[in-house]
């Protein structure tokens, strides 16, 4: 064997034995994306005393709206017999404390508010878990909602 071959053959070996192993072993799969929390929350609204409406019957069922829900997806408030209390227990709400983009508007149509055939929501008077919910998004109008944040508890939380 000439030099100049075991020499090429020495130097082939000494920088292959110095090279790091660029196939290093990983997952072969990513990690799947984080599913959402989700808890279930207890809705609480009081009626006002007296039903003003000229239009609806009275006795309609009040009804609870939020932005989390798809189109359609309203629910029926249950009376309480002995206040004017209705409420409900909602699962599969998406948790979006502590907070993460916007909160939640939440309202109710309550059919001793309709003064006329054009609905009307309201937010007051209305609690998420034992909270009492007070920011209002578009105070006095037809449309107002309250806002909320849902914790893992199913705890509501006005926004700061």
């Amino acid at each position: 064997m000439k030099a100049s071959t075991r020499t090429l053959l020495i130097a082939s070996a000494l920088t292959l034995a110095g090279c790091p192993d660029a196939h290093l072993t990983g997952p072969e799969d990513p990690d799947p994306p984080p599913i959402p929390e989700r808890a279930s929350v207890t809705v609480e609204y009081e009626q006002p005393a007296g039903c003003v409406s000229p239009v609806v019957n009275c006795q309609d069922l009040v009804i609870f709206v939020a932005s989390w829900m798809p189109p359609g997806g309203q629910v029926f408030l249950t009376p309480d017999a002995t206040r004017r209390f209705w409420t409900a227990r909602i699962a599969d709400v998406p948790v979006n404390f502590p907070p993460r983009g916007d909160p939640y508007q939440v309202r109710i149509y309550d059919p001793h508010l309709q003064e006329t055939a054009a609905l009307r929501y309201t937010g007051r008077r209305l609690r998420i878990g034992s909270e009492s919910l007070t920011r209002i998004q578009q105070p006095g109008s037809r449309d107002e909602a309250a806002l909320v944040y849902v914790d893992s508890t199913g705890q509501g939380h006005n926004p700061f």
